[in-house]
């Protein structure tokens, strides 16, 4: 038999979250709410994991089969109505009781919606489950404003009594401030056969998981309670507000671990980082830096202020200056981004080289040592060492219908301002001149040229410029000149 299997309640409708999407799906320093509690429970159980779905169950489900290599054994359960939490936690019983018989001594139960809870934190909790000897323990902490949450009652030896929910609470039972924040460790057995005899007696009409409480105290088993004093770890999201909080916790979290790991950041508070992110040491990061998703940034790296990098993976030694965007990238060690460029998705900045202001990559590889420095778009594209491409050039790669590959060898110089027409191949060695537009292959060594030829008229600006001054003085000659003078009365007619 296994010793633990877990719970997580992911159900709920989230009425007070005004949102079409799924209360769990709504991401916490960029992982889905649901992401943190399974993954808990899989790193704290040597059993089955069950997530139990309700509201926009579907879509909990695709996202978390999406997260299979890192959750994975997980299964999913549907409560098809929202009738309690001791009515969630049944929908698992095929699961961890199959045949009727339990399939791990102990079951964890956790919420959906409380992704500040640590590994270290449960862990506690099943030792003291194991070292009380009880059949049911729970999870407490003390709130200055506990209104919401269901108050702990417990005896004079400090064994729990009960835990009355917030709606049936007598005005007494309300001043008590400590409260059950949700999470359980359970004797599987007395579980599901506890589960069995909970009744929807009370305010709102659904079945308690709480009332299990009751029922172990009824048969003279043992229920503990185990007190954490961070009350932040147990606070449940029911709100925009309550998410923008957690949020705000989960990242300094992430910002400590970092610095303590030896990263520098300059102004932490200002620097977003996602759980998922991984960064070397010595690695230093100015104010407004944004890394997103699953990015990876190695050693020795500076990124300076306002830039974004999104699902990117940065070597060592890279430097991406003010306000560059990456996403899907791929920069090796001891390249130069920016200022104010933009790698796009399957853009690889080989070693050495540089992306300078105002380029954008596009599904390009930019090979060691090569330089785009100004004003340039090169999109599908594979280009080769030690090449260099001139300010403003443009890789047409889209002719209305379909996109076309550009090849650049090693060693090949672009011009300014010139236009590679896809699909085309310049040799190694090559030049473009400045202003081609070069649609046919270029051999290796080549000069490729695609503009007129230049005419000197001699003599031609100076003419223009006393044709102007001459005009000039003509219009203002004319503009000057006095009117003729008008008299009040036609002249008259003389006589003969």
């Amino acid at each position: 038999m296994k010793r633990i299997s877990a719970i997580v309640m992911a159900a709920g409708l989230g009425k007070r979250m005004r949102s079409k999407k799924a209360k769990v799906l709504h991401p916490v320093a960029g992982r889905p709410m649901v992401w943190y509690m399974a993954s808990l429970a899989r790193q704290v159980s040597d059993g089955s994991v069950v997530v139990v779905v309700g509201h926009q169950g579907d879509q909990v489900k695709a996202y978390l089969e999406q997260e299979k290599k890192t959750l994975d054994p997980l299964d999913i359960a549907f409560q098809s109505k929202q009738l309690g939490t001791g009515h969630a936690v049944q929908q698992a019983k095929s699961v961890l009781m199959p045949k009727g018989k339990s399939a791990a001594e102990l079951c964890l139960i956790l919420n959906g919606d409380t992704p500040l809870l640590t590994k270290a934190t449960v862990e506690r909790l099943l030792a003291h489950h194991r070292d009380t000897q009880a059949v049911v323990t729970i999870l407490t902490t003390e709130l200055t404003d506990p209104q919401g949450y269901g108050r702990v009652m417990r005896r004079a030896e400090g064994l729990v009594v009960k835990v009355v929910e917030d709606k049936d609470a007598s005005p007494e039972e309300r001043t008590n401030q400590e409260v059950n924040v949700g999470t359980y460790v359970v004797s599987t057995d007395f579980l599901f056969k506890a589960l069995e005899k909970l009744k929807p007696n009370n305010a709102q009409g659904e079945y308690y998981l709480t009332d299990i409480i009751g029922i172990a105290v009824s048969q003279g088993l043992r229920v503990s309670g185990m007190k954490t004093m961070d009350s932040a770890e147990c606070f449940g999201v029911n709100s925009r507000e309550h998410l923008s909080f957690v949020e705000q916790v989960m990242r300094q979290r992430i910002r400590s671990q970092l610095l303590e790991a030896g990263v520098t950041m300059i102004d932490p508070n200002t620097t977003l980082i996602d759980d998922n992110v991984e960064i070397g040491q010595d690695t230093v990061l100015y104010p407004g830096v944004t890394i997103e998703g699953n990015s990876k940034i190695g050693c020795e790296s500076v990124i300076r202020s306002h830039s974004r990098v999104s699902n990117s993976v940065i070597g060592d030694r890279v430097i991406i200056e003010d306000s560059s965007i990456l996403e899907g990238a791929l920069v090796e060690q001891g390249a130069t981004i920016g200022p104010f460029a933009r790698l796009r998705p399957g853009a690889t900045v080989r070693s050495k080289a540089k992306v300078g202001n105002f380029v954008e990559l596009k599904n390009v590889e930019l090979g060691e040592g090569s330089k785009a420095n100004h004003l340039s778009y090169l999109g599908d594209a594979t280009i080769g060492k030690n090449v260099n491409i001139g300010a403003g050039t443009i890789t047409c790669n889209y002719d209305g219908y379909k996109k076309e590959r550009t090849v650049i060898e090693d060693g090949v110089f672009i011009g300014s301002d010139s236009s590679l027409v896809a699909p085309v191949t310049i040799g190694k060695g090559a030049v473009v001149g400045a202003g081609a537009t070069v649609t046919k292959d270029v051999p290796a060594e080549a000069l490729a040229l695609s503009r007129s030829e230049q005419v000197n008229r001699e003599g031609w600006a100076a003419r223009r410029r006393a044709m102007y001054a001459t005009d000039k003085a003509s219009v203002t000659k004319k503009t000057s000149s006095p009117s003729p003078k008008r008299t009040s009365k036609p002249p008259t007619k003389k006589t003969q």
